[in-house]
């Protein structure tokens, strides 16, 4: 697995459209249901896989947002080294943005919470997450925070006929990880 960075997230509950009880809240990595702090590409900050090589830089976009860092909560992501193209049948690789530096910083800190399936059509940034944005959390084995429980899961759903009809491009297969001790007097 491959660090890839920090990312700061305002945490839902369930939306009412998912049908799975066992769903609590949403932790995927995409933006599209529980939503990143905020619009963070214009401030330039971010790394080569479009999140952060820290949690420090996080905190100053907020204290330029006028955010406060209480109401988010941090997650640190690790992504499988090659990404899957579900059209051709066929694990490929990839590589950070080039143009941005890449100089992943390790949490002191981090809980494994599950693995997520992430889409990248454009390449950049993470774009959807089918277990929560397509629902796909209904008909597989998923956890309270609509992760999978491991590697060998989300990479047997991702080669498999259930991943059909989600969302475009490549998936990669992403570890999330929860950074308990998100304060200031620890990343000073």
């Amino acid at each position: 697995m491959i660090p890839i960075g920090y990312m700061a997230k305002k945490i839902v509950d369930r939306p009412s459209w998912m049908k799975c009880e066992k769903v609590q809240q949403i932790w995927s990595v995409s933006g599209c249901v529980s939503p990143n702090f905020t619009n963070y590409i214009n401030y330039w900050k971010h790394n080569g896989y479009w999140l952060f090589d820290n949690p420090k830089t996080i905190l100053e976009i907020m204290k330029l947002e006028g955010l406060n860092f209480n109401e988010f909560q941090l997650f640190f992501y690790e992504v499988f080294e090659k990404q899957y193209c579900y059209f051709e049948k066929a694990w490929e690789t990839f590589e950070p943005e080039a143009t941005f530096e890449t100089n992943v910083i390790i949490p002191r800190q981090k809980i494994l919470v599950g693995f997520d399936i992430v889409t990248y059509y454009c390449g950049n940034a993470a774009e959807h997450s089918p277990l929560s944005c397509n629902s796909l959390a209904d008909e597989v084995e998923v956890n309270s925070r609509c992760l999978m429980a491991s590697l060998d899961a989300v990479t047997s759903i991702v080669t498999s006929e259930l991943y059909e009809g989600c969302e475009e491009g490549p998936a990669r297969l992403i570890a999330v990880y929860s950074c308990p001790n998100w304060n200031i007097d620890s990343l000073a």
